[in-house]
């Protein structure tokens, strides 16, 4: 009995090891998405501002009430992502207990194609099959996994991500809105804006590749670019219709 306990400790182990791990990506994905947005878009939108206004306060007001806006509609985003990933998981599952139920035997098939698959012997296969299907649960888990590639989300995953998105699109769009709340000019704020939220994106961009596994430099000085022409854009646009 001791033996038994030994040998299930470290399969725990593991699991609660994949569990960590995937929600830890789940994490830096939504950081992602929320920071990306957030540090670019009211960048741009407060470089816009001071080619077009004077007044720092308009301008700062302006960016708070984007980011606002801006947070929430990326976090709604985020969370209907969620459930539609719960909506898919739940009408493949409701359709595979229904193909248990009417093709028992097509089912079983392609249970026994996966071990073949395996390398496992004819009996085996056979004898994994009767096991497995003894449970209908299992099985239509197992349908799911490896038939379709899907594997249950969490039920709280919508709520968390809207929250990671939108807390993390705040975060971002706080760093380039931040230096107008101490000048009195929108020009001085846009140059302080521009050389502390490009060095931000430079390092996002960088790390952002790291886990992406691309080379980081180059995406660190292409997410970077991407921000200047966003704001220069916009800066250039609001100067010309301002005349």
């Amino acid at each position: 009995m001791d033996t038994h306990l030994h040998h299930d400790h470290p399969h725990d182990h593991h699991h609660d090891h994949i569990e960590e791990h995937l929600t830890g990506s789940e994490i830096l994905t939504d950081i992602v998405i929320g920071m990306s947005d957030g540090l670019t878009v009211p960048f741009a939108l407060a470089a816009g501002l001071s080619g077009a206004v004077k007044d720092v306060h308009l301008i700062v007001i302006a960016g708070i009430a984007e980011i606002a806006a801006g947070s929430i509609a990326m976090g709604l985003g985020g969370y209907l992502a969620g459930k539609t990933e719960q909506d898919h998981y739940a009408s493949e599952l409701r359709r595979e207990y229904d193909e248990i139920e009417r093709l028992p035997e097509v089912e079983k098939e392609e249970v026994r194609v996966f071990f073949e698959g395996l390398g496992l012997s004819t009996s085996v296969q056979d004898q994994a099959v009767a096991e497995l299907i003894k449970d209908k649960d299992r099985w239509a888990d197992f349908m799911m996994k490896h038939e379709l590639g899907l594997e249950k989300p969490d039920p709280k995953r919508a709520q968390k991500s809207a929250f990671n998105i939108g807390v993390s699109y705040i975060v971002g769009g706080l760093i380039p809105l931040s230096p107008y709340f101490f000048v009195e000019d929108g020009i001085m704020g846009l140059k302080i804006s521009a050389v502390v939220t490009l060095l931000c994106l430079f390092v996002f961009g960088y790390f952002k590749s790291k886990l992406t596994g691309t080379n980081p430099v180059k995406g660190a000085i292409k997410v970077a670019v991407i921000g200047a022409i966003a704001a220069g854009c916009a800066f250039a646009i609001a100067k010309l219709i301002g005349g």
